[in-house]
């Protein structure tokens, strides 16, 4: 009697242990697949119209009138069937920045043909359109330029696609975050030397490989944190200056940081982006060898 209690009893637990496993296999493909689905919607966004791809030009303004157009004799050449000869001028004056249109060019901002218009730095509203090119004011530190989209760009059409570590959920980690009773402003140098503002508003500590770390942490306006830092991998396998990690928004003084899914900047594609370096803090002296690798 003994004897057959103890094995329905070893029975009994094979089939929990086994149920467990296959339970484990589920939610470790379910995860699996949720990367891939995000790896190919942020491929999907790069390439998009408005990706980070489509920028095919940055052109510096000086203090007063800028003239543009596609004749060599202006102060900013862009080589484009859409724009004529001389199609206008930016005037900028103590960081405002006008632009003014030539007659009978068909360019709009907001749907509608325009003439003079203020160009407000980085605004989603103050673009100017024709044909397949968009421009706009871009602020780098306390300088000024004209950003070119054109969704024919030669960069968006050559693009082989990201390359990646493979999936590994040892860097999906639980980390511990702590808000700042106010955002604190620092100065964030980007890769071009310019310096300009950057709202911190806490960081998270989190552990690896028996050590603890932290990043300091943005908002990226909806509760969600957005975090730049650099870890050893960038001597030889990721993107030198640094990468990028979005995170769902804290939760009890909780987050998920998966590294899986830690992206390059732009300007690991383009060299007309503008990407902010990480905090000194942000600089990690681990390797986190997950998420993106370097741009070939």
């Amino acid at each position: 009697m003994r004897l057959r209690f103890r094995i329905a009893a070893t029975s009994l637990f094979a089939v929990f242990v086994s149920l467990g496993t296959v339970n484990l296999v589920a939610a470790d493909s379910a995860y699996m697949q949720s990367i891939e689905k995000w790896r190919q919607a942020y491929d999907a966004k790069l390439r998009s119209d408005d990706g980070w791809l489509a920028v095919a030009g940055l052109f510096w303004l000086h203090e007063g009138q800028n003239t543009f157009g596609s004749a060599a004799g202006n102060d900013i050449v862009m080589a484009s069937p859409s724009l004529p000869a001389k199609a206008g001028y930016f005037d900028l004056h103590a960081g405002k920045t006008m632009v003014h249109v030539n007659s009978g060019v068909p360019i709009t901002m907001g749907g509608k043909t325009v003439d003079t218009a203020e160009l407000r730095p980085d605004s989603k509203v103050d673009r100017l359109v024709i044909d397949d090119l968009t421009l706009y004011v871009h602020a780098s530190g306390k300088r000024f330029a004209i950003r070119l989209r054109d969704k024919n760009s030669k960069l968006r059409k050559e693009f082989k696609g990201p390359h990646w570590y493979p999936v590994d959920p040892a860097y999906r980690i639980t980390a511990h975050y702590v808000a700042y009773p106010s955002p604190r402003e620092v100065e964030i140098e980007n890769i071009l030397g310019d310096r300009g503002p950057t709202y911190l508003v806490g960081f998270v500590t989190f552990s690896l490989g028996g050590k603890e770390y932290r990043l300091d942490a943005e908002d990226n306006g909806d509760g969600t944190l957005f975090i730049v830092f650099r870890d050893l991998t960038s001597k030889t396998e990721t993107y030198q200056a640094s990468r990028f990690l979005d995170t769902d928004a804290p939760k009890d003084g909780s987050v998920e940081l998966d590294f899986n899914k830690a992206y390059n900047p732009p300007c690991a594609y383009n060299p007309y982006t503008t990407c902010p370096l990480p905090s000194p803090g942000n600089r990690l002296q681990v390797e986190i060898p997950a998420g993106e690798k370097r741009y070939h």
